[in-house]
């Protein structure tokens, strides 16, 4: 059994030391957060006062409902602390501006299945220790409900925009550094 011209690798030494070192490089890709650069680290705390609703929509309780979820994913997410304005490093305020409530889907004889609403937030984040204003912006985002289901239906949809804005709300303000 004389050399042939090529050089092979042992199967022993493949399941030791080159399967091992692969599997370690792909989880450690895992772990990649989404996180840009953290808070700055003299920003601790966040207030996050009532949002006003200017949609003229007349939804009894939206503000107040987005207001606090808004405050939970701050609190779940915990890189700022949430507190009142008063002892905040930070300011979160803004407002409801619009919603719209269209068709989304249209079946057979043009009856509508699905209905989309489409909400858009004005939002102002402001670094009180710097006394500065860090961004603003527009965040809008859709949920889609049920037609002919009434306004539980409605609030489906509206729940499911308000969901997907807070969470852009809080990437941009924790991520954006």
């Amino acid at each position: 059994m004389g050399f042939r011209g090529r050089a092979t690798l042992n199967r022993p030494f493949l399941l030791i030391r080159v399967v091992p070192c692969i599997t370690v490089l792909c989880l450690a890709g895992c772990f990649y957060s989404f996180r840009g650069t953290s808070v700055p680290s003299h920003m601790k705390t966040i207030a996050i006062p009532v949002f006003d609703d200017q949609s003229g929509l007349g939804q009894a309780g939206l503000r107040d409902k987005f207001t606090r979820d808004l405050t939970d994913l701050f609190v779940s997410d915990n890189t700022l602390q949430v507190t009142d304005r008063k002892s905040a490093d930070a300011l979160l305020e803004g407002s409801i501006s619009t919603i719209q409530d269209q068709a989304a889907v249209v079946g057979s004889g043009e009856e509508v299945k699905k209905r989309r609403i489409t909400i858009t937030v004005h939002v102002s984040f402001h670094d009180l220790k710097l006394r500065k204003k860090v961004w603003e912006k527009d965040f809008s985002n859709w949920g889609d409900y049920e037609s002919g289901g009434g306004l539980s239906q409605r609030d489906i949809g509206i729940d499911d925009a308000l969901q997907k804005i807070s969470e852009d709300i809080l990437i941009a303000t924790v991520s954006g550094w």
